[in-house]
């Protein structure tokens, strides 16, 4: 597996961009990255707010996560990203699409959209991913949080809030491991965000 440093440059390192762009500009083709996508399996039981519709707008993130580009974080202060490989749209629209798909497959809402949709909400989903990585800094794990505040779109008052976490041992050195770690790790905390939520309105 290869990275991309995202790190300060070093005074040596500038003279290898242009020969870098140069090789990048004869081989007349775009990277082939390997493109990933996310899962969630939400509960089939649990509490149902069907009378409830909600709103789940497009997660905050720092820049460095904003992006359709897989983080690995190789030092508490130096991140990276991993070659060759990509996510199917940048991070936070994927998170709110997937969020949206669990709470809709959960059959337990009056309804859920995103901004611009027109529904009448009565509570929001606001997300925050903080962290979306592997790290390498010792074992290889895959590490997701993501803190969720219940906004009520009534009032404006938060009815709940709370961030949720998990952590997966990478199984392998290849591409599809670390993100097979990511999916992991998402899906766990996915699928808790979404019981969560249907038990705090």
């Amino acid at each position: 597996m290869t990275f991309f440093n995202t790190g300060p440059l070093r005074p040596g390192a500038l003279m290898v961009l242009p020969m870098i762009a140069a090789l990048a500009a004869g081989c007349g083709t775009k990277a082939n990255n390997d493109t990933f996508d996310l899962s969630i399996t939400p509960s089939s039981t649990g509490p149902s707010a069907r009378g409830r519709q909600i709103l789940v707008p497009e997660p905050t993130a720092l820049k460095s996560i904003a992006s359709d580009q897989v983080v690995v974080r190789v030092s508490p202060s130096e991140i990276q990203y991993l070659a060759e490989s990509q996510w199917g749209d940048t991070l936070p629209r994927m998170v709110q699409a997937k969020l949206v798909a669990a709470f809709e497959n959960s059959g337990r809402l009056g309804g859920v959209g995103q901004p611009g949709q027109g529904l009448a909400i009565d509570y929001q989903v606001v997300a925050e991913i903080r962290a979306f990585e592997v790290d390498t800094s010792g074992a290889d794990v895959a590490n997701v949080e993501i803190f969720v505040k219940i906004l009520n779109d009534r009032n404006g008052t938060v009815r709940a809030q709370r961030a949720f976490r998990a952590t997966v041992p990478v199984s392998g050195t290849e591409n599809r491991d670390f993100v097979a770690a990511l999916n992991n790790a998402f899906a766990a905390v996915g699928a808790e965000i979404v019981d969560w939520s249907l038990q705090s309105m």
